[in-house]
């Protein structure tokens, strides 16, 4: 190499430099799983400047946080300067851009981005009386239809929904959006693009500061995103995507494979770059994961080659059913000694899944994290003093208005909210505050002083931007519970004044220390924590916009690492959020049709469900594990299950058959190693070792149902024979396992008949 190339450069691979100094035409990086597409991405930043490109004129979007902090690290430790590329997420960009140019689309620049639950509170304003499911439906086809660019008026809003109930609904909510003056997510893509397609000159500045575009994950993309990338996007810019089409599993979200299957036709003169090589997992587990993969028809193609060489062949388990498939899982996590707990992950199709595995790992004291339970900011304490701070800086902001207004109660019932709600849609300004001030004569002397309690709330935590408001131990004052006044909240710097007083003087803190006794404190803590965080901030109207836009952004990339800081745990998550991480020890569990995938899966979807047994298998560096089970309790009933369609299509060359097949799979998929290697989990070692079908006794079979007076309804997963006798092992639903001298123990222990 030329001595004149950066040393940053040697250690990529052929494929991996030939996609770093590509320059020209747009290029997709076709990257398989564990190639290095991040090394790939952030060393061409650093190349491009070192080639003279200003870091100012680069711009970078991927879809989490935690990707583009790493992305802007990585490729500053190669280059410093690329601290000042533009490198942020989809929804970030679309911020930056309403907030600069968001005037022009009618989004004044002191807009809030409004979360799920604040826009179900607008709908509900809107579909008065209606089902709650019914307006979350309508929430979530909205979401959907601005996923795929789709506005009111649009004939095409049929595929997401045909009711002509919908076009007036979502009608009705985009002219309350625009009143209120807030954006949701969906804007924060639609809205851009809007305003650059009415906005020449603009579009014209936009892509005359960004002459080098570059997106990570493109397989993620939805429409509107695409849409996006296509008017920031000019021939005499450089564009460069990079990508897996085999590991598009969001579409449930608007995310469209198409986008990458279609690039080379959307950008003329295209062209694509694989990258074939992978480092994470050895040939045998991407042997596996691609024989099913190279049944999709959507998909460009490629090979993945493992750098690791051979390894050790998956394991496929047929299991009787859920309890044994949970024993299973312990004992080969227990059996697996000298190693850390964090090696192992348990993966899944539904959150579901995870109750018998924490209920089994608790009796056997393994430590496990649960990826994916309630996050901070979707605590109710958090989201209500997130509401007062919406309305603090916008004012017409109806949703934080009804949440917040009554709460703590303070007289103003419905028909007052819908009294000043109404005033203030009629007027011009639409201010909320005005309005409650115009009609105040007309309300009850009760509502009145609780509407004036509420506006002097918010001019208090107005006047903390200001430092007209001295918030020295105002704090302690506001609460009032006898154990909650020696440092319950405290003012800090910056922003946290104003969060500490809004807290306090509107009671919001009393009524959650109040409302349980057991997590008062706790909840007390998690606004405190709040406060903490904004004391990051500037104590201005500025920073308060910067700290609410810093946290709506966060929430939709939430980083799983950070939810659970036990690391030396075993890792229960679902298949979606296993995307992007890597363990050297994975189990795929519930591999059954039904479970995964679902019965109503077909053509894309099914095609996207076994991208997602792609993603799942491709996670494992090491060892591999995917349980099947002939039975599992399925909306409270125990149903028959046959194994998933994926498991037939596995090469039987890259793995290892243990339990019993079903007939089914035998006949559909059946090799000379089906059935071989048998095994029967959740033993102590000296159970396995021989199959044996009836205790000498005649008295139990393998797979009797019994009862047990304390216990419950169970199964008989082992039997063993004893000197005292004939030992048999059960397993309960209530997840306990039990061992049994069957003669001695039989008086409070009977067999359920099947007949």
């Amino acid at each position: 190499m030329s001595q004149n190339l950066p040393a940053y450069l040697d250690i990529l691979n052929p494929e991996q430099k030939k996609a770093v100094l590509h320059r020209g035409n747009p290029l997709l990086i076709l990257a398989g799983a564990g190639s290095g597409k991040t090394r790939v991405i952030t060393t061409k930043i650093a190349w491009l400047i070192e080639q003279g490109i200003d870091p100012f004129s680069i711009l970078a979007v991927t879809f989490t946080n935690k990707a583009a902090r790493e992305m802007e690290n990585r490729a500053c430790l190669m280059e410093n300067r690329a601290k000042n590329a533009m490198l942020r997420t989809f929804h970030s960009f679309g911020a930056w851009f309403l907030r600069r140019y968001g005037e022009l689309g009618g989004i004044k620049r002191e807009f809030v981005i409004y979360d799920d639950d604040d826009s179900m509170a607008l709908l509900s304003s809107i579909m008065e009386g209606q089902p709650k499911a019914d307006i979350r439906n309508m929430r979530n086809n909205i979401a959907r239809a601005k996923d795929y660019f789709l506005s009111p008026g649009d004939p095409e809003l049929d595929l997401i929904d045909h009711r002509k109930s919908f076009k007036t609904i979502y009608n009705k909510y985009e002219e309350k959006m625009a009143r209120i003056g807030n954006v949701d997510f969906g804007d924060l893509i639609k809205k851009p693009v809007e305003i650059l397609r009415n906005e020449g000159d603009i579009a014209k500045r936009i892509r005359e500061r960004f002459s080098v575009i570059m997106v990570d994950e493109y397989q993620d993309a939805n429409v509107a995103q695409s849409e996006l990338l296509k008017e920031l996007y000019s021939p005499s810019s450089y564009l460069c995507v990079v990508g897996d089409d085999d590991q598009s599993i969001y579409r449930f979200r608007g995310a469209e494979v198409k986008n990458i299957l279609t690039f080379p036709e959307i950008f003329p003169n295209a062209e694509i770059i694989r990258l074939e090589r992978n480092y994470r997992s050895t040939s045998p587990i991407l042997g596996l994961a691609s024989s099913v993969v190279d049944n999709n028809k959507g998909r460009l193609g490629k090979k993945l080659n493992a750098e690791k060489g051979e390894g050790k062949l998956p394991v496929l388990a047929f299991l009787p059913d859920q309890d044994l498939e949970t024993a299973y899982c312990a004992e080969l996590i227990k059996k697996s000694t000298g190693n850390s707990w964090s090696d192992w992950a348990i993966i899944y199709r539904t959150n579901a899944q995870s109750l018998g595995f924490e209920t089994e790992f608790l009796r056997k004291k393994i430590p496990y994290r649960v990826v994916g339970s309630l996050k901070f900011y979707e605590r109710e304490e958090i989201k209500d003093v997130l509401a007062l701070l919406a309305f603090l800086v916008n004012p017409r902001d109806e949703v934080a208005f009804r949440r917040m207004a009554n709460k703590p109660g303070r007289g103003l019932g419905s028909a007052s909210l819908s009294k000043i709600t109404d005033k203030a849609s009629a007027s011009r300004s639409g201010d909320l505050i005005e309005a409650s001030m115009e009609i105040s004569a007309s309300l009850s002397a009760k509502a009145r002083a609780g509407i004036s309690d509420f506006i002097n709330t918010i001019e208090a935590g107005r006047n903390t931007l200001t430092g007209e408001e001295n918030i020295k131990d105002f704090a302690y004052e506001g609460l009032k519970t006898e154990s909650l006044k020696t440092d319950s909240l405290k003012a800090g710097i910056g922003l946290s004044s104003c969060v500490v007083m809004l807290a306090a003087k509107s009671g919001i803190a009393e009524y959650h220390a109040n409302r349980d006794e057991l997590s008062g404190n706790q909840r007390l803590n998690n606004i405190q924590e709040l406060a903490n965080a904004a004391s990051l901030y500037k104590s201005s109207m500025d920073g308060l916009l910067e700290f609410l836009e810093h946290i709506e952004l966060d929430r939709a990339g939430t980083d799983i690492d950070q939810e659970n800081n036990d690391n030396n745990a075993v890792t229960l998550i679902t298949l979606h959020n296993t995307k992007g991480l890597e363990f050297k020890k994975v189990i795929i569990t519930g591999i059954e049709q039904g479970i995964f995938p679902r019965e109503d899966k077909k053509g894309e979807d099914l095609e996207e469900e076994r991208r997602l047994f792609y993603v799942g298998t491709t996670r494992a560096m090491d060892e591999l594990y995917l349980c099947s089970c002939q039975r599992r309790r399925v909306y409270g009933r125990d149903m028959q299950m046959e194994p998933s369609v994926f498991l037939g299509e596995i090469d039987r060359k890259t793995i290892r058959i243990i339990g019993q097949p079903p007939n089914s799979f035998k006949t559909t998929a059946g090799k000379k190693n089906a059935g071989q290697n048998t095994i029967y989990p959740g033993g102590d070692g000296n159970y396995g070792s021989k199959k044996i079908q009836e205790s000498s006794d005649g008295l139990w079979k393998l797979g009797d149902r019994v009862f047990h007076d304390d216990q419950g309804y169970g199964i008989i997963s082992q039997i063993k024979e004893m000197d005292e006798g004939s030992q048999i092992r059960v397993i309960f639903e209530n997840s306990h396992q039990m061992d049994f001298i069957s003669q001695k123990q039989s008086f409070n222990f009977t067999k359920i008949r099947d007949d």
